[in-house]
């Protein structure tokens, strides 16, 4: 017979590995739901597919708790699914897609004055903002096979394994930041649930304790504690601005009268 406290460690541990994954259920129910991802920053996704893959190499070099590894595992499949979703007509001619490709929540629904659309990126090489899903495949691909290449020279070496360590948990610290940065230029969370906002919240204050009671490595321990910092300062950024649309995003009522005045051009 489990006794009670392992029963909560079990449960913890279960919650540790499925429930950050589902946090991003509701933001992504909204953003498909809008046909808009406006408010929500794609490089979120970036971080958590770099930052997971990078942690499951850690793994292998240090196998730190199941849970942990699993979350990795679910939350990387969860930025990566594909579903198959009949398009609207307006949609089949923006994206030139027979199926509509649903992937890092929001690469599709892009706002219509997103770099992505209107082909002004100035990052190199485009990053993280391809129009094709083929790209963003082709580059986690080359990702994971550096990766490996990289560990099975260099895997045997704790020094190696420890900056893994810190790459991976430091990347995945940095999370909110991207949303913080456009929270900041948009003066307002539009877009952005507060579903997502306190998952992140109550899920990394969980965590923080979790890795401070399971003796979890130090990585873990350090970078949970910046990125809570950061949930905090989204949360007040929350009570500042609130969430009215800013000045770029369009009304339904708007954008046909927009597309009527073209119209008539």
């Amino acid at each position: 017979m489990i006794e009670p406290a392992g029963w909560l460690s079990t449960a913890a541990s279960i919650g540790m590995a499925v429930g950050p994954p589902l946090v991003y259920a509701d933001q992504a129910y909204s953003i498909v739901k809008k046909k808009d991802s406006t408010g929500f920053s794609r490089d979120v996704c970036a971080i958590l597919l770099i930052a997971n893959i990078t942690r499951c190499f850690f793994w292998l070099g240090n196998q730190f708790e199941l849970a942990l590894l699993l979350q990795s595992v679910f939350m990387i499949l969860a930025q990566v699914r594909v579903d198959t979703i009949p398009l609207e007509p307006v949609f089949a001619n923006r994206c030139s897609l027979n199926s509509l490709h649903y992937y890092t929540f929001a690469s599709i629904y892009r706002p219509r004055l997103s770099p992505e659309s209107l082909g002004t990126s100035n990052r190199i090489y485009s990053f993280w903002q391809w129009s094709g899903y083929t790209q963003y495949m082709e580059f986690l691909a080359g990702l994971i096979l550096f990766q490996a290449i990289l560990f099975l020279i260099f895997g045997r070496s704790e020094i190696f394994v420890t900056i893994l360590g810190f790459c991976a948990l430091g990347l995945e610290s940095t999370l909110p930041i991207p949303q913080l940065i456009s929270n900041y230029k948009q003066r307002s969370l539009y877009g952005f649930r507060m579903s997502t906002l306190l998952g992140w919240v109550g899920g990394d204050s969980f965590k923080t304790v979790y890795f401070f009671l399971q003796g979890s490595p130090l990585q873990f321990k350090v970078c949970a504690i910046f990125q809570l910092s950061i949930d905090f300062a989204i949360l007040g950024q929350r009570i500042i601005y609130g969430n009215p649309p800013p000045p770029p995003v369009l009304t339904e009522e708007e954008d046909l009268e927009q597309a009527l005045a073209l119209a008539e051009e």
